[in-house]
């Protein structure tokens, strides 16, 4: 699979949701919160400068889903939008991988001035890191210790926060950064709201990149430093 691979394996967390692999992404499906804990995956100059593949909109239920994820008229009347994990202008590489970013079990309740605001622009950023270093790991996700409420007949957890690392696994420096930002519109710098990974960690209960080195783990995972990436 082109999903997550080496030098990570899938990020880990206690709980026994399910593991869905895609052709470009890899999620863990939470059924009580109906959307993923987590959605995982590489990131190429290439796939950034050779994507050709506009946006398809086909949202619709992932049919890997056992109990079936969330659903379109879930997010209807809702005052949400049906906001990427995995952005749709991640996936431009391949017909296969822009459609399935629309399965819905890449999607969760974004505030609309959030999704089209500093969401969109933390996006924008981690492409142009991913050209000018060659290849990235990305995981991001909903912070589902912390919701607000829920919306549609399927009870889907509107996230308080989201959260993204990023990893550089390229020598001769190997550097990891955080974002958590609140799921409202971003008042501030996209850089304050950078975090280390450890510190995203702590808040989800997920360890993001568990076949690190632990001497490589350590330090990537408790530094970060927005100079590096800029």
């Amino acid at each position: 699979s082109l999903a997550l691979t080496s030098p990570l394996e899938l990020p880990k967390i206690n709980s026994n949701d399910e593991i869905i692999s895609h052709s470009y992404f890899t999620l863990s499906y939470n059924e009580n919160h109906e959307q993923a804990n987590w959605v995982a995956y590489k990131l190429t100059r290439n796939m950034i400068e050779n994507g050709s593949y506009s946006r398809t909109n086909n949202y619709r239920p992932d049919y890997k889903v056992k109990n079936s994820s969330s659903q379109l008229s879930d997010y209807k009347y809702s005052d949400y939008d049906k906001g990427h994990l995995c952005p749709a202008s991640d996936m431009k590489i391949s017909k296969t991988g822009m459609s399935e970013s629309f399965f819905m079990s890449n999607i969760s309740p974004q505030n609309p001035s959030f999704n089209k605001g500093i969401w969109k622009t933390l996006e924008g950023t981690v492409r142009t890191w991913a050209i000018n270093n060659e290849e990235i790991y990305i995981v991001t996700g909903p912070i589902l210790t912390n919701v607000m409420g829920s919306i549609g007949s399927n009870s889907v957890s509107v996230p308080k926060y989201f959260y993204k690392v990023i990893l550089a696994y390229n020598q001769p420096e190997i550097k990891g950064i955080g974002f958590i930002i609140e799921n409202k519109k971003g008042e501030l710098s996209l850089t304050s709201y950078a975090v280390s990974i450890d510190d995203v960690e702590k808040i989800t209960g997920i360890d993001f990149f568990p076949l690190l080195p632990d001497e490589i783990e350590n330090h990537v995972e408790s530094f970060f430093s927005i100079d590096k990436w800029s």
